[in-house]
């Protein structure tokens, strides 16, 4: 809390670089949009600096900053609620590719792509609690104040997701499997010889 007692700029610096794509991605789970979510994060923060001297009491400033992205989200979200826009933009993410073996990078990203699907497809809350807990590893209780929600809710919700997914999932290699058994059996069949 160096930020609050003595306006250290410089741990507020650092509180924002550890958080600042973590909020944006959270705040794209309530508003769809990229470019708003990071106006939205951006406003919390200098909200944030600016009432600095009344944040000493906060336990977990971490927590108070997700909890301020979910409430400027759902404003928004009220203000712009007759306007839906969809993002159609590619991922920033940079992957190296395994170009020995291209038929394995398609199977993972098919899977990746699958896996993205099945878990949009789920209710926004346990959506939320999904990727808040699996992909910034954030703890049930953490999620349960962010989400203003019992811990035993969070659980609950986070066991459905998982069992959800995997039927999911397993329905996928199924289906791959008897697909690539389909495929491997047309392969024996010969030509008749002349």
């Amino acid at each position: 809390m160096q930020v609050c007692f003595n306006d250290d700029i410089k741990a507020f610096e650092m509180l924002f670089h550890t958080l600042n794509t973590r909020l944006i991605k959270f705040c794209v789970f309530y508003i769809r949009q990229k470019e708003a979510a990071e106006e939205i994060v951006s406003d919390v923060f200098i909200k944030c600096w600016e009432s600095r001297k009344n944040l000493t009491e906060i336990a977990n400033l971490e927590t108070y900053l997700f909890v301020a992205v979910k409430n400027q989200s759902f404003n928004y979200l009220k203000k712009f609620s007759n306007i839906h826009l969809v993002q159609i933009e590619a991922s920033d993410e940079v992957e190296f590719v395994n170009t020995f073996d291209p038929e394995k990078e398609m199977e993972r990203k098919e899977l990746h792509f699958l896996l993205d699907k099945a878990v949009a497809s789920l209710p926004q809350q346990a959506c939320i609690i999904f990727k808040l807990i699996k992909e910034d590893g954030m703890k049930y209780k953490e999620v349960a104040e962010i989400l203003n929600i019992s811990p035993r809710t969070v659980q609950t919700q986070l066991f459905r997701a998982m069992k959800k997914l995997s039927i999911i999932l397993s329905a996928h290699q199924l289906t791959s499997k008897s697909a690539e058994k389909a495929s491997s059996g047309q392969q024996t069949i010969g030509l008749p010889l002349l």
